[in-house]
């Protein structure tokens, strides 16, 4: 059925497609197909060192070389252009981004918008007025523990070239941390189960001023932002704050926007409403 889109979906910051594998069940069973792809570095082409497995070495760990050194926002807008380019053979395609993932989302709307129906940002980074780390210094971002990942740091990232968190810590106060960023509203259980989906390392590369949103190519792409209600690691007023952004740069394209209730991450563990939510999008 060539008239049905396929729902590309790219994930946040040290994840991997393995995370939506529950949307994608819940998708498919209401008659949508889905590709999740993996950011180069991430899913099977990861570095897992074996310091990191139990019993952990954490002074090796801080050393060993990793697969994310040296890819750049442009690697990953590469890879995501040519997975756009397959799924554009079956028909319209909708674009769908987490959390850092609407960076690379974003790049890849400039460079080709062509390729893209729709772009849906869950929870995502559209930055348009202001570079990703710009944002964490305004009011919005005040009540973001942004030292979250820091207590569970590994390794310099300066000499690393990537950034390196050790997931499987047991130290409580990191686990604390994690839990109220991403999954407050998730039972341990859940939240430890995907915590065990991440992968340490992550690159550096957010982009800069010209990757923000451009009126003349990304805004041409009709565009969805889904809030997440309870969001503690990107919240509420700061989704808010991009969408009113992306509004003033293209008033004649605004967000469609929608809202879901839930933490950062329990759209993805609990994924019937958000399925449901992607699949209303489909005919429009």
């Amino acid at each position: 059925m060539p008239n049905l889109p396929t729902f590309v979906l790219v994930h946040g910051a040290f994840a991997n497609s393995f995370s939506f594998a529950p949307l994608q069940a819940e998708l498919a069973l209401l008659g949508h197909r889905s590709a999740a792809v993996d950011l180069p570095g991430h899913g099977f082409a990861a570095t897992y060192p074996a310091a990191y497995q139990t019993p952990q070495d954490l002074g090796a760990l801080a050393s060993e070389p990793g697969a994310l050194k040296g890819v750049s926002l442009a690697d990953n807008v590469a890879h995501v252009v040519e997975a756009l380019e397959r799924a554009k053979r079956n028909g319209p395609t909708i674009l769908v981004a987490h959390s850092r993932g609407g960076v690379t989302a974003t790049a890849v709307a400039n460079a080709r918008p062509d390729l893209i129906d729709r772009i849906v940002y869950v929870s995502a980074w559209c930055p348009v007025n202001l570079d990703v780390g710009d944002y964490y210094a305004e009011p919005e971002m005040a009540n973001v523990d942004a030292g979250a990942l820091a207590l569970a740091l590994v390794g310099n990232p300066a000499e690393l070239g990537l950034l390196r968190v050790n997931f499987r810590t047991a130290d409580p106060a990191a686990l604390d941390a994690f839990k109220h960023a991403f999954a407050a509203d998730l039972t341990d259980d859940e939240f430890r189960t995907f915590l065990n989906s991440f992968q340490p390392d992550e690159n550096l590369d957010v982009g800069t001023s010209a990757d923000r949103a451009q009126a003349a190519t990304w805004g041409r792409v009709p565009r969805t932002y889904v809030r997440l209600a309870a969001d503690t690691s990107l919240p509420p007023a700061a989704q808010d704050r991009m969408i009113r952004e992306a509004d003033a740069l293209t008033p004649d394209n605004p967000f469609d926007v929608r809202t879901l209730e839930g933490s950062h991450l329990r759209w993805l563990v609990r994924p019937k409403p958000a399925a449901e939510l992607l699949a209303g999008l489909a005919g429009l």
